[in-house]
């Protein structure tokens, strides 16, 4: 099978109307990413080299989104939306290629695996002409039934049309689908639309294909393969479910995750094994964690890269661009921004560390932070190794840090610090005796008369 070609036709023409979203709906994201676009990772995981998107909502939307997840797809419109088969057909152009295989899937289904596609592949490789893809849901009701004779799919009859004993099966219709590619266009152009609401549907060319003494089956997928997506309390129901997922690969994969329930992750977070996840963090897109770190709890990491060994948290933030280099430390209460912070550097208490490069083995006071931003731009912080920076220090940039350089508590620095120099940047302290007491009277005598005043107007 691997030598057969496949395209993927996916239907994300809908509305969404119940998502009450001006947003197409397949756009709405599980795990940062469009929903349509876990159906297109699906497709490719199950071989397919080709996709076609039939779009028709929000179109330009969906042509701008398409170009980053799959750059090579081919969008179809679906001017009218006149049934499931009549918005394959939209996709003509592609299927005429002459692909092996065609999967017909839908855009709202994110959670579909490669799995259950390659299984229908499968039998279209044994020399079925369709594959219907089934799952058992735990309520049938409002499903089309699938209804099988000696081992083969004779019609999906949706339940309005069913006898009493063909609504007790069990089986139901997923809606996806393979079609070998050499039937799939004379099968599509076969179905009409002589029924109740004039829509051509997809679901017809099972009997279509039996009636023509072609082979149809069907297959089977897991209830939450086949869970579509129609308003945001099933949107969350499936970012639950993929979400758990994850967090089990996770943990076979060697990543210790203290309260799995309470960790999220996004469908690019790469953690190795044996770094430790405490509870409550939240992995944003683009984060990558190398083996045998420590994350602590509360932390929100996004766009990060963290090297073998480091440590951050509890409530950190590490923000796109955070580079933590082996066994560097990010503590509580702190920020990180486009920065390098290199081996062994510790950032502990309360800092923000924006646009920089924290050195080897240098140490980031508490309260520190670069003044990274004049309002129009950014601009450069440079600390050496084995620097250290004193509590609530301000380094305005662009400044330089040399090597093994002293900062200070309290400091502005402004201008370069050469190597191994100390650097203060702070107004010298003075002292008046008996002026705290003074200033004290002086304003609780005036708050009093304030009160007083008050108290006559009323």
């Amino acid at each position: 099978m691997n030598q057969r070609t496949c395209l993927s036709v996916i239907l994300a023409a809908g509305e969404g109307t119940r998502m009450k979203s001006a947003l197409p709906k397949v756009l709405h994201q599980i795990a940062g990413l469009p929903m349509v676009a876990h159906v297109v990772k699906a497709a490719e995981a199950a071989g397919a080299s080709g996709v076609a998107l039939v779009i028709g909502h929000g179109a330009d939307e969906m042509r701008k989104t398409a170009a980053k997840f799959a750059p090579e797809a081919e969008t179809f419109v679906q001017e009218k939306r006149l049934g499931t088969a009549h918005a394959v057909i939209a996709a003509r152009a592609a299927i005429s290629k002459g692909y092996d295989d065609v999967l017909v899937m839908f855009g709202d289904t994110p959670l579909i695996d490669a799995q259950a596609l390659a299984t229908a592949r499968r039998k279209l490789a044994e020399g079925a002409a369709v594959a219907v893809i089934g799952f058992r849901p735990p309520n049938p009701a409002g499903y089309g039934r699938l209804i099988e004779q000696a081992g083969r799919l004779v019609a999906i009859r949706e339940e309005k049309d069913c006898s009493e004993a063909e609504k007790k099966i069990g089986f139901c219709n997923a809606g996806m689908m393979a079609v070998a590619g050499a039937h799939a266009l004379k099968l599509l152009d076969a179905v009409g639309n002589k029924n109740a609401k004039g829509e051509y549907y997809l679901t017809d060319i099972v009997e279509i294909a039996g009636a023509q003494g072609l082979d149809v089956v069907a297959t089977e997928a897991s209830f939450e393969n086949a869970l579509g997506i129609n308003n945001r309390a099933e949107l969350a129901q499936a970012e639950a479910i993929w979400q758990q997922r994850r967090r089990h690969e996770a943990m076979l994969s060697g990543v210790t995750l203290i309260a799995p329930e309470t960790v999220y992750f996004s469908h690019d977070t790469e953690i190795g094994a044996d770094t430790i996840v405490e509870p409550n963090v939240w992995f944003g897109p683009g984060v990558m964690v190398a083996s045998g770190a420590k994350i602590h709890a509360f932390s929100h990491i996004e766009g990060a890269t963290i090297a073998s060994n480091c440590n951050v948290g509890p409530f950190a933030r590490l923000r796109p661009g955070a580079d933590l280099r082996n066994k560097a430390k990010v503590g509580n209460f702190c920020e990180v921004k486009q920065a390098v912070i290199e081996e062994g550097a510790k950032v502990n208490h309360l800092t923000y560390i924006g646009d920089a490069r924290v050195g080897a083995g240098a140490n980031i006071g508490a309260g520190t932070i670069t003044c990274n931003y004049d309002g129009y731009s950014k601009f450069f912080t440079d600390i050496g190794e084995g620097a250290f920076i004193g509590s609530n220090s301000s380094l305005v940039a662009p400044v330089t840090i040399g090597n093994g350089g002293y900062i200070a508590s309290g400091s502005v620095i402004t201008e370069t610090v050469p190597d191994d120099a100390l650097a203060f940047g702070r107004a010298r302290q003075k002292t008046i005796p008996g002026k705290g007491k003074e200033l004290r009277e002086r304003f609780a005598s005036a708050a009093a008369a304030k009160k007083k005043a008050a108290g006559a107007d009323h």
